[in-house]
């Protein structure tokens, strides 16, 4: 009769716990309970007809068995781990398809992309950019993000991402030429804005109660990213949700001469398809990782 092969989720347990010598460090590290790991270390046992453990108050030990099995099992799984992160690094990457507006790809996703490919080399991000909301979307996608909860259809599950406000913003040497330093100043600038928000500059004034100034003028771009663009160059100022604006303004590309004049908008939701592959959920991830860190 061939000897048959011993449960191979036995033996991870099995080695984890040797080599941690605690039946519960072994759960952490495989993301299991404590009754798991001792679980499938008794059928381990079972199978084998000795005692691997000793088992201890708080406390476990190899027995003689254990330690002779622990120095064979030890190097042949790092051997299938090796073999598998090989096969891995030959095949094609993984991709992710993740669909955002052009001014959310340009001026967060993409600058902190290096991050997440740092992190999960063998996944690869696609940056799908639309305009319409994920219910009009015509290409398929793995995850979105967008602002607000209307558009999203019913089968996607959406979760609050980040919260923002516009604050003005403009050139160093635009303000240098023609400083901002109340709300009368604005008289002196050309007003930036996007066809997409051109409504936020009057909004905006009303709220900090100046609706009656009239600006030196106002040039309207398709996108607020040209916006942005334009703002750096010094053709105007803008009013820039800070979401979008803060490498410009760490950089000192832009600068904000009025900080404590801001307009809350609408914060920003994701949500993965129903069909979205397994590795967007590592997106999901490291989204919730930069919520946190406030990146």
């Amino acid at each position: 009769m061939p000897l048959r092969e011993p449960p191979l989720n036995a033996v991870r347990a099995f080695a984890a716990a040797a080599r941690h010598l605690s039946f519960t460090r072994a759960a952490q590290e495989l993301h299991v309970t404590h009754s798991a790991v001792s679980r499938q270390i008794k059928s381990l046992e079972a199978f084998l007809g000795v005692s691997l453990f000793e088992r201890r108050i708080r406390q476990v030990a190899l027995t003689a068995e254990g330690q002779q099995f622990f120095a064979e099992v030890a190097p042949a799984l790092a051997q299938i781990a090796s073999a598998a992160r090989a096969l891995q690094a030959q095949g094609p990457a993984r991709a992710v398809r993740i669909n955002v507006r052009p001014s959310f790809a340009v001026r967060w996703l993409i600058p902190r992309l290096p991050s997440f490919v740092e992190r999960y080399p063998d996944i690869e991000p696609q940056v799908v950019t639309s305009t319409v909301m994920p219910e009009q979307a015509l290409d398929s996608f793995d995850i979105a993000v967008r602002r607000g909860l209307d558009g999203w259809p019913p089968s996607i599950k959406v979760r609050p991402f980040l919260e923002d406000e516009v604050l003005v913003v403009g050139a160093p040497a635009l303000f240098k030429a023609h400083p901002l330093t109340d709300l009368r100043s604005l008289a002196s600038h050309v007003l930036l804005s996007a066809k997409t928000r051109k409504e936020d500059w009057d909004a905006w004034k009303k709220q900090v109660g100046a609706p009656r100034l009239r600006p030196a003028g106002r040039l309207q771009f398709d996108h607020l990213h040209f916006v942005l663009q334009a703002a750096v160059d010094g053709l105007g100022i803008a009013l820039a949700p800070t979401s979008l604006v803060a490498h410009d303004l760490a950089s000192g590309r832009l600068q904000s001469p009025l900080p404590t004049s801001r307009m809350a908008l609408d914060r920003y939701y994701y949500g993965l398809a129903p069909d979205a592959v397994p590795e967007a959920q590592y997106v999901a991830e490291w989204f919730e990782d930069m919520l946190v860190a406030g990146a």
